[in-house]
C-alpha cells in the first residue's frame, strides 16, 4: 500500500506490540505523507463525559431529547493518543462541514475547531461523533518502520466501526471485516 493510500485506514495493534500506549488500540489514520502522519485511537474512552469538556470550555449546553442529533453530549470523552493530551478533536459525520474541518473519508471528518463544540453544546451538531483528547503522531518513516516490524494490520474505516460499534469490540469488529480472528495471531513477531 502506497503512504497516499494509508491516510482514512485503520491501524490494529497487532498482539505483538506491546507498547502500553498502543497495545490493542485502533487507531484511525488522519494524515499522512512523506513527513509523517497522525492518527486518534477510537477505542478508548475516558471517564469524562463530553458535557463536561463543554462545561469546562464555558460552551453552554441545552438539555437533549434521549434520542435525535447530538443526544450524545452525556456520552464519554475518547483517549486519542499519548500526545497532547488536552488538545480536543471531533470525529464526526460529513453532513456539516464546520470552521476547521478536514476529510478523513468520504464518511468520516474531523474537525478541531470551537464552533463545532457550540452546535454540539447547543444540540444541532453532526448526528453521530466522537470528542477525542490528544492523538498519536509519527516521524516520517516511523510508521513505515513499524509495519515493517509487523506491528499494525491495516484494516478498512467506515461509519458502522466508528460511530455504532462499541468501543470494546472495535478491534474484533475491524479484525473480521479482514477476515481475521484475533486467536489466528500470535504475540511473536517473525520474518518470512
Amino acid at each position: 500500500m502506497q503512504i497516499n493510500q494509508l491516510s482514512g485506514q485503520i491501524l490494529l495493534a497487532s498482539p505483538s506490540l506491546q507498547d502500553d500506549h498502543f497495545r490493542d488500540a485502533v487507531v484511525l489514520l488522519c494524515h499522512h505523507d512523506d513527513e509523517g502522519c497522525m492518527g486518534l485511537i477510537i477505542n478508548r474512552p475516558r471517564e469524562i463525559g463530553i458535557a463536561d469538556v463543554l462545561h469546562d470550555l464555558d460552551i453552554d449546553t441545552v438539555e437533549l431529547p434521549p434520542s435525535g442529533p447530538g443526544h450524545a453530549i452525556s456520552a464519554t470523552v475518547f483517549e486519542g493518543g499519548p500526545v497532547d493530551a488536552f488538545r480536543g478533536f471531533v470525529l464526526h459525520d460529513g453532513w456539516h462541514i464546520y470552521e476547521s474541518t478536514m476529510q478523513v473519508t468520504p464518511e468520516l471528518h474531523l474537525t478541531a475547531s470551537r464552533d463545532i463544540l457550540e452546535a454540539m453544546g447547543r444540540g444541532d451538531g453532526p448526528e453521530h461523533y466522537m470528542l477525542i483528547l490528544g492523538y498519536a503522531g509519527w516521524q516520517a518513516g516511523q510508521l513505515e518502520a513499524e509495519l515493517a516490524n509487523n506491528d499494525w494490520l491495516i484494516a478498512p474505516a467506515s461509519h458502522h466501526l466508528v460511530f455504532q460499534e462499541p468501543a470494546a469490540s472495535r478491534w474484533d469488529f475491524a479484525a473480521r471485516c479482514m477476515g481475521i480472528e484475533r486467536g489466528q495471531l500470535c504475540d511473536q513477531v517473525g520474518h518470512a
